[in-house]
C-alpha cells in the first residue's frame, strides 16, 4: 500500500476522471427532476423507469458523487483558504434560495394560473423559498469545512467529525418541531418535515468530507490504474445493497419513501461512498477510451455544473408545464420523460455556454 501513494503530490492537473464523473452526475441529476416533475401529472411511468432512473441513477450516482467531488474539489482548489470557503458558502447558499423561486415558487403560480393545478408545488405561504436543496448543502458545507480548516483539523479529526454528524442525522431524522419556520430552521441540519429539506447537512457533510480525504490521497497516487483496478467489485457490491435496501424500503402502497433517502443512514452513506470509489474508476476507465473531443465536452460540463444545475432547476418545470398546456391530454411515459431529459440535458449546457460567453464579455468591458 506504502508503494501506491507518495509523500508529494503528484496528481497535481486536471483530472479528466473527476471531470467525467461529476458530468454524468448533473445529467443523472436532470433525468430524477425531469421524472419528478413529470410524475406530477397524468402519467404512464413504468416502475422499472422510476427504479432505475428515480431511485439508482437518480439517488446514489448524482448528489452523492457531487458532493464527494466538491470535496476532491476542495483539496484541488488554488482558492482553499479558510476565507474563500466561506465566502463561496454564502454565494452557494444564496444561489440556492434563488433556485428555489425558479423551481418551486414561479412553476406554482404557473399552474396555477394555466390549470388551476397549484396544489401541485405547495409554497405553505411562500415558506418553501427557504427548502434545503443541494446548493444550500453545499452552501453550508462550505462555510462549515472552512472552519474547520481554519481550526487546521486532522483528516482523523474531519472523519471522526463527519461520521458522528451522520449518526446523529439518522438518530434525528423524521423530526417534527410543530411549525414551518422551526422545521425550517432546523431542516437545514437534520431531516425534519420531509417537506422543506432533501439534504440536511448532518446526514450528508459525510460526502465533502470523504472525498477531502480521499482527494488528499488521490493526489499522490502514484498508480491510478492499480488504484482504480477493482472498480467493478465496488460497484457491484454497492448496487447489490442499494436494490436490496430499495426493495426492503417500499411501503404497502408500492411507493419508495424518499425520505429513507434523503435522510440517509451512516450505512448507506458508506454503501454509496463504495459506489463512488468504483464510479470514479469507471470514469477513469472510460476516460482512457474516449476521443478528445468527447473529454472536453466533459470538461465544460464540470467546470460549469453550477450553472447547469441553476439553469435546469429553470427549465425542467416550464417545460413540463407548457407541453400539457400544448396538449392536455399528453400523458407522460418513459420514453417522453427520458427525450423531455436529454433536452434539458443539451438546453443547459447550452445556457452554461452562452452565461459564460456574456461574463466573459462584461469582463473585457470593465
Amino acid at each position: 500500500m506504502n508503494d501506491l501513494f507518495s509523500k508529494d503530490k503528484i496528481n497535481t492537473n486536471r483530472q479528466i476522471e473527476l471531470d467525467i464523473a461529476k458530468s454524468f452526475s448533473i445529467i443523472f441529476m436532470i433525468f430524477v427532476h425531469t421524472l419528478s416533475a413529470a410524475m406530477m401529472l397524468e402519467n404512464t411511468v413504468s416502475m422499472p423507469y422510476e427504479v432505475i432512473v428515480g431511485n439508482l441513477l437518480g439517488g446514489p450516482f448524482s448528489a452523492p458523487v457531487f458532493m464527494f467531488c466538491m470535496g476532491i474539489g476542495i483539496i484541488y482548489s488554488r482558492h482553499s483558504d479558510p476565507s474563500s470557503m466561506i465566502k463561496r458558502g454564502i454565494k452557494l447558499f444564496l444561489l440556492g434560495l434563488l433556485v428555489n423561486i425558479f423551481s418551486l415558487i414561479i412553476p406554482h403560480y404557473l399552474s396555477e394560473y394555466l390549470f388551476n393545478l397549484g396544489y401541485l408545488l405547495p409554497i405553505y405561504g411562500g415558506w418553501e423559498i427557504f427548502y434545503v436543496d443541494i446548493l444550500e448543502f453545499a452552501g453550508l458545507s462550505f462555510v462549515i469545512l472552512g472552519i474547520f480548516k481554519k481550526m487546521n483539523l486532522s483528516n482523523k479529526q474531519l472523519l471522526a467529525v463527519g461520521v458522528l454528524l451522520s449518526i446523529l442525522g439518522f438518530i434525528f431524522r423524521f423530526s417534527d418541531f410543530g411549525s414551518i419556520p422551526l422545521n425550517i430552521l432546523f431542516g437545514y441540519f437534520i431531516g425534519t418535515d420531509y417537506a422543506f429539506t432533501a439534504f440536511p447537512l448532518f446526514n450528508w457533510l459525510i460526502f465533502p468530507i470523504a472525498g477531502c480525504i480521499y482527494g488528499h490521497y488521490f493526489m499522490r497516487t502514484t498508480d491510478k490504474s492499480k488504484f482504480f483496478r477493482r472498480w467493478p467489485i465496488f460497484i457491484i457490491i454497492s448496487i447489490i445493497y442499494l436494490l436490496v435496501y430499495t426493495a426492503l424500503i417500499y411501503d404497502a402502497q408500492g411507493t419508495f419513501p424518499e425520505g429513507y433517502y434523503f435522510y440517509m443512514s451512516p450505512l448507506l452513506a458508506l454503501f454509496c461512498i463504495i459506489l463512488i470509489h468504483g464510479d470514479l474508476g469507471f470514469s477513469f476507465w472510460l476516460s482512457n477510451r474516449i476521443p478528445e473531443k468527447l473529454k472536453n465536452m466533459f470538461v465544460f460540463s464540470s467546470k460549469n455544473i453550477t450553472k447547469i444545475y441553476v439553469a435546469q432547476w429553470f427549465l425542467i418545470p416550464i417545460t413540463i408545464i407548457l407541453i400539457k398546456y400544448a396538449d392536455k391530454s399528453f400523458v407522460f411515459n418513459d420514453l417522453s420523460v427520458a427525450a423531455i431529459a436529454v433536452f434539458i440535458v443539451i438546453a443547459s449546457n447550452l445556457c452554461a455556454l452562452f452565461i459564460g460567453k456574456i461574463k466573459d464579455k462584461l469582463n473585457r468591458n470593465l
